[in-house]
């Protein structure tokens, strides 16, 4: 077998291989082995490189290379006063924890990438040649591609597909494949096949890419067009854009300025050590003689580099673990809340990210889909118009229609007005032919097990919708070929021969197709969004489709046209011509359309009902009341935008001016241009909504960078379908709901749940309290290590700037890692100012993190001034305490270890009780933490200072009895006392004054909880109030590029249909147990049964409403 593949721009592979074999999971192992290219790297590290590119990695990280070179100047004895255990242990301890974290999360991903070998996965981007279903079918999900979960179809060529399995066969046929450079366009695929003389079309529908999974396929053969990094796959997984906090950013500032100020702090030492050595130094050169070439100068230069090892406490190497322990532990949180769980689909809030919990509580714009992220993406059919006649009104709502005459009913759907019912059954024309338009125009497949039980496959619920519309009321589909649509029309058995279909597609938006009767009549049939209809007929419907738009219906016109034998011939042989180039393939297919799309006769239209989600409204008005500002960004019409805005509390009737962006008029076109812009930016900053429609995914992420750019306010982005992808890796926060479209949007995000009622408790609940905990924790954090390294600054002025420690080697070593660990991390685990019903009782709590007010640089310096203080207090209190001191037995107590021993435990108590005065939320962990870092302390002090450690290491444990001679005096522990009060004094005056001067919303909160001694009941939930303007929304065609090729090529139809009834029986709904096709009264584009019974299926809420209008 000799296969030769050429790219457009020239260069030619060649392929003497076959796939030869009979299952899929072969196939990938031939394929594997064969084809080095195909191989692919997805995991990071392997055995060999991963402590060194671990390692380079960690040290790009400024503060673990300015440990690494602490660790340096520690082993020169000239500049070093500390062991080098005092830097080791703590680096080794934060690298150790990293890569044990990295090698996880690479093991994970390398786990998940070989269990993939275990399901039937493409493997490589093939050209499908043959297979075990009939008409060389293949059935595929691409929810790894596109997050669809619907089946698709895909069919070999009948060149190919008559070769079947026979190797031998497979091996003589000789063909060359001419196609497209690899791209990352996963919709398209140009390509040519030229076997005999005769040149063969290829398309997206006969190409099998990497990711997809085969389903109910025996097996398949496939030639690779590309392999490993050349996929397409493989060409969209770019690298993503790493998503930094606020505070992340305000950090590397802080640290740059902690660097400088440590430089400053050894410069000044130095310079001291320099006058100390020319003034009192030299009374010393007697018995302690300077080495030749060793002057004051070279001892100044010498402190510098001392004092920048003893000071390295300053810039915290432990304060990055602790935050992404934090991190990692918020994240639990909002995986394990059970309040954020759907029950309904199975499906928990998931935190996908562990970097951007604090970003949560600091949300200022939230940028939103609607179709599926504010309504459900179920689709009901609600309205429709006929010959200019609307059905549907509301005076018929009182009691549902009865489809008993109709015994392949679909027993979930609901319609409300008998008028309609009576027409077809008078077989009205006009009405015929409105449903017969419904049961042929799609690309919907039909599957029958069984006599009567049908279960459809459709792209879009608003297809499935449609198509079982027409099941119902008469005009059921039952099953179609390459060549024809069988359809049961009121009980008789008609075959219509398919011509063409011409395909939507997101420019068209709209399908056609040509079929013939069996009275060989020639008819274009065509359904798309209601502007685009328009423009190619005249505007008889136009009233009624904006009445159906003003009441929240997404609106779809229908027409048709009878055409003409010798110019449809023409113009076929036109289309092949242009389905078979590779040049401008899709323009010369448009254009085609466009010529035979002409002139059409307007049947009629549809109107189908997506409702809101429970709780939008409510969630709006929540978020509203935080000051976080929502915009709607969809691609349906102003009319759908604008009612919709109503419907979820969005816009209200006491708004005088509304402000809506459309994306397709020129003049709004024009307001993302650079520009223009900034005033578009301003113009809808001044807004108290903004609502742009018909705008693009490129715009929707247009818009999200426009407000980045200019406003400095930190995005969330939140969508649940693949078009809003772009949208949400733009944002700083992507939040993804897994809903009808597929999982594309989850899989893009940093947060994902299943409603959109669920993002104010991700926000006012998690997100405030991971900031607060965050902020808390640094404030925190960097006081204790600042009052920490202080207290060396001062007593540098006592000890001849000589770079002695104020404390124990042990102590500086244990401080952070052992000492005051935990107690900040249950802090950061644990606190809360108010629980979680408070915070939706206040929604403006959530105000403080928009403004940076828990943690900022201004709150930077007043922590750096109370550490000020707090060293202050912690050195001279017990120095003064200690001179010209002694014991009760008259011994004197003022030498160097008793001292360091004071002074640390005078720091320990300092920064325990400063914490405690920090939470707001006392449990037993903390309250454990706190008290047993303090048991720990004195244990591990009492242990160290033992005998017995000084008899093992004297060099490593010198300070043997200072614990027992020092701590069982009273005059010590009267200067812990006084030391740890002056501590805290200034900090509980000043709480007071501003609760009593200046109290915050915060303040004022916590006042009513005390007051209210107990939680408060439930939120109460708003009312829905039916508005009665009748202006609500309109909708356009929701619908994605279809299967128009691949129906027409000869691709469906997995099994012979089996026999239908060709009458309809006219008493009693049918008892066959056959599983209605999803959701009918909610269609589901899956297919899959609902796990809810008939009876319990809800009516939509423009049903509700009126049948209570009616019962009142």
């Amino acid at each position: 077998m000799h296969w030769e593949c050429e790219w457009e721009h020239g260069s030619t592979r060649h392929f003497t291989y076959l796939l030869h074999s009979s299952s899929f999971i072969h196939l990938f192992t031939v394929l594997s082995f064969l084809l080095q290219t195909n191989a692919i790297k997805t995991s990071k590290y392997n055995f060999f490189t991963f402590l060194p590119l671990n390692l380079f990695e960690q040290f790009q990280r400024i503060a673990n290379a300015y440990f690494l070179f602490l660790l340096v100047l520690q082993v020169i004895p000239a500049i070093s006063s500390l062991s080098w255990f005092t830097t080791v242990v703590p680096l080794v301890l934060v690298l150790t924890v990293t890569a044990a974290k990295d090698a996880t999360d690479d093991i994970v991903s390398a786990i998940c990438n070989l269990c993939m070998i275990f399901f039937p996965r493409v493997s490589a981007d093939l050209l499908l040649l043959s297979s075990s279903e009939p008409l060389n079918l293949v059935y595929i999900e691409t929810a790894e591609l596109d997050g669809e979960t619907n089946l698709k179809v895909r069919q070999a060529l009948p060149v190919t597909g008559d070769l079947g399995d026979d190797i031998e066969k497979l091996a003589d046929f000789n063909g060359e494949v001419r196609c497209e450079p690899p791209n990352n366009r996963l919709d398209r695929f140009t390509g040519t096949l030229t076997y005999a003389g005769q040149k063969y079309p290829l398309d997206n529908e006969k190409i099998l890419l990497r990711g997809c999974t085969l389903r109910n396929t025996e097996w398949c053969f496939g030639l690779v067009l590309f392999g490993g990094p050349e996929t397409k796959l493989m060409q969209n997984c770019g690298k993503s854009t790493f998503k930094r906090t606020s505070i992340d950013r305000l950090m590397n500032v802080l640290v740059l300025c902690i660097f400088g100020f440590l430089a400053i702090m050894c410069t000044i030492l130095a310079i001291g050590n320099f006058f100390w050595e020319m003034n009192e130094g030299s009374q010393f050169t007697v018995f302690l003689p300077r080495q030749e070439g060793k002057d004051a100068k070279f001892s100044a230069f010498l402190t510098f580099w001392s004092y920048v090892i003893i000071l390295n406490t300053v810039v915290p190497i432990s304060l990055y673990v602790s935050v992404e322990i934090i991190r990692l532990g918020n994240s639990f949180y909002i995986d394990w809340d059970r309040k954020m769980y759907f029950a309904r689909n199975d499906t928990p809030a998931e935190a996908r990210t562990t970097t951007l919990n604090e970003e949560l509580g600091q949300i200022k714009y939230v940028f939103s889909d609607k179709t599926g992220t504010l309504t459900q993406n179920i689709m009901t059919f609600n309205k429709c118009s006929i010959n200019g006649k609307s059905y549907g009104k509301k005076h018929s709502f009182l009691y549902t229609v009865d489809f008993s005459f109709n015994p392949l009913a679909d027993p979930r759907f609901m319609f409300h007005d008998h008028a309609l019912v009576e027409a077809v059954k008078l077989e009205n024309p006009e009405v015929h032919a409105f449903f017969r338009l419904l049961a042929l125009c799609h690309t919907v497949m039909a599957e029958e097990k069984t006599e009567g039980e049908l279960l459809y496959q459709a792209q879009s619920p608003d297809e499935g919708a449609l198509v079982t519309a027409a099941r119902n009321f008469g005009f059921v589909f039952r099953s179609r070929t390459p060549e024809s649509v069988s359809i049961m029309e009121m009980g008789q058995q008609r075959s219509y021969e398919l011509l063409a279909i011409l395909d939507f597609n997101n420019v068209r938006k709209r399908m056609s197709v040509i079929v013939r009767s069996p009275e060989g009549k020639l008819s274009l049939y065509c359904k798309g969004a209601d502007t685009i209809i328009y423009e190619r007929l005249h505007q008889s419907c136009s009233k009624l489709m904006d009445e159906f738009a003003g009441e929240g219906l997404r609106t779809l016109a229908l027409a048709y046209k009878d055409l003409d034998e010798d110019y449809f011939s023409q113009w076929k042989q036109r289309h092949h011509e242009a389905s078979t180039t590779l040049d401008d393939r899709e323009d010369k297919l448009d254009q085609l359309y466009e010529e035979i799309e002409k002139d059409l006769l307007l049947l009629g239209a549809t109107a189908i009902e997506d409702k809101l989600q429970d709780g939008v409204p409510h969630t709006i008005e929540q978020l509203s009341k935080a000051d976080v500002k929502i915009w709607v960004l969809t691609g349906d019409k102003q009319e759908t935008a604008e009612n919709i805005g109503y419907s979820c509390n969005l816009l209200r009737e006491e708004m005088n001016e509304v402000f809506i962006i459309s994306g397709n008029s020129p003049e709004d076109a024009y307001a993302l241009e650079h520009s223009m812009e900034l005033e578009f930016l301003r113009t809808a900053c001044m807004c108290k909504a903004v609502i742009c429609c018909r705008v693009t995914p490129l715009q929707k992420a247009q818009v999200v960078e426009l407000v980045k750019k200019y406003k400095q306010a930190v995005t969330l982005a939140i969508g649940d379908g693949a078009n809003d992808v772009s949208m949400i890796k733009a944002a700083h926060i992507g939040v993804g709901i897994s809903g009808q479209e597929g999982m594309q949007a989850v899989l893009s995000s940093d947060y994902s749940f299943a409603q959109f009622r669920f993002l104010q408790r991700l926000l006012l609940v998690h997100g405030r309290w991971s900031y607060l905990r965050m902020c808390k924790f640094l404030r925190y954090f960097f006081y204790k290590n600042f009052t920490f390294t202080f207290v060396h600054f001062w007593y540098a002025f006592f000890c001849g700037f000589s770079a002695q420690t104020v404390y124990d080697e042990w102590f500086i070593t244990l401080y952070n890692l052992m000492y005051t660990a935990l107690p900040v991390l249950g802090m950061s685990l644990f606190d809360q100012d108010v629980n979680d019903l408070w915070s939706f009782q206040h929604p403006q709590l959530y105000m403080p993190g928009q403004l940076n007010l828990y943690f900022s640089k201004k709150a930077f310096f007043k922590c750096a001034l109370h550490s000020c203080y707090s060293s202050l207090v912690i050195f001279f209190i017990p120095y003064l305490a200690m001179n010209d001191t002694v014991r009760d037995d008259g011994k004197d107590v003022a030498d160097y270890q008793s001292f360091a021993l004071l002074t640390q435990t005078c720091l320990m108590f300092a920064v325990s009780i400063q914490l405690g005065f920090e939470m707001a939320y006392w449990t037993a962990v903390n309250t454990f933490f706190i008290l047993g870092s303090l048991a720990m302390y004195f244990a591990v002090t009492f242990t160290m200072y033992s005998n017995g450690m000084f008899l093992m290491l004297p060099s490593a444990f010198p300070f043997i009895g200072t614990a027992r001679n020092s701590l069982n005096q009273p005059n010590i522990w009267l200067t812990i006392l006084l030391t740890s009060i002056l501590c805290v004094l200034p900090v509980v005056t000043y709480r007071f004054l501003m609760i009593q001067l200046c109290p915050t919303i915060n303040d004022r909160v916590i006042f009513k909880v005390r007051q209210a001694k107990a939680a408060p009941p439930p939120l109460p939930r708003r009312a829905r109030i039916r508005r009665t303007s009748s202006r609500r929304s309109g909708y356009a065609f929701s619908h994605a590029q279809g299967y128009g090729d691949l129906v027409t090529s000869g691709r469906f139809l997995r099994r012979p249909a089996v026999s239908r009834s060709s009458g309809f029986a006219h008493t009693g709904r049918t008892t066959t147990g056959f599983s209605p096709m999803g959701r009918s009264a909610g269609y589901s584009p899956t297919g899959r049964p609902q796990n809810v019974k008939v009876n319990d299926v809800e009516v939509t809420s423009l049903q509700m409403y009126r049948t209570m209008d009616h019962t009142l």
